[in-house]
């Protein structure tokens, strides 16, 4: 499931850099969190990094949009198909995710 940022957002911005696809960007009110973009940082980290920063724990996975680690992977090596070290992690079936903690 793609992550999304609560109501309870105080517009800080520490997720934006965080972020390995830029999916994070600051909207109206609140940051925004692209679902097409995220990977829950599936590739990158063994954790979700905006969650991670977050001050008041607003990142959340949403219940609405669940997807499973393959279909992450998958997005993260589309979205970044130059990045030779992911790539070698994936075909190694050895690359960081937080299903696999």
């Amino acid at each position: 499931m793609a992550t999304h940022i609560t109501e309870d957002c105080i517009n800080c911005g520490a997720c934006e850099p965080e972020c390995p696809n830029e999916a994070i960007s600051e909207g109206d009110e609140i940051y925004v969190i692209d679902p097409e973009l995220c990977t829950e940082c599936v590739g990158f980290y063994d954790h979700e990094a905006c969650q991670a920063v977050c001050p008041v724990e607003c990142c959340l996975p949403d219940p609405n949009n669940r997807e499973d680690e393959g279909l992450l992977l998958a997005r993260a090596l589309k979205l970044h198909p130059d990045d030779a070290t992911l790539k070698t992690k994936a075909s190694a079936n050895n690359y960081p995710s937080r299903f696999r903690k």
